[in-house]
């Protein structure tokens, strides 16, 4: 499988729900993302790698996730982005659903996280 195939960009992907799921997306995201890497959040904030894996420490784990209609973006040789839907809970919540574009880069043979975007429906 490719480095940035669909199934590889989805398999991250579900790999770092999972990891909110379980209270470990700090960790998680600190290995995934690259140094200048940036999350842009439906709130407005923009996070660096560190600042995501302080907020990401502490926040409260997802009950449950489902990502719908994946497409890949080829960037060229070395990169890719994944867009898609996600929906999920938190306790007693109203449901979070959002679309997601995670840009990855190939870096040292493996795929990394570049930029992350949530736009809300």
């Amino acid at each position: 499988m490719s480095e940035l195939s669909l199934d590889r960009l989805l398999s991250l992907e579900h790999d770092g729900w999972r990891s909110l799921c379980g209270r470990r997306g700090g960790a998680f995201y600190g290995d995934l993302m690259t140094p200048d890497a940036l999350m842009v959040l439906v709130d407005g904030s923009v996070l660096d790698r560190d600042a995501v894996v302080a907020s990401l420490s502490d926040a409260p784990s997802w009950d449950s996730y489902e990502l719908h209609d994946a497409r890949r973006v080829p960037l060229g040789a070395e990169a890719a982005a994944l867009v898609y839907r996600a929906r999920a809970v938190r306790g007693d919540d109203a449901p979070f659903v959002a679309l997601m574009a995670s840009t990855y880069v190939v870096v040292d043979g493996a795929p990394r996280l570049a930029l992350y975007q949530q736009t809300s429906l």
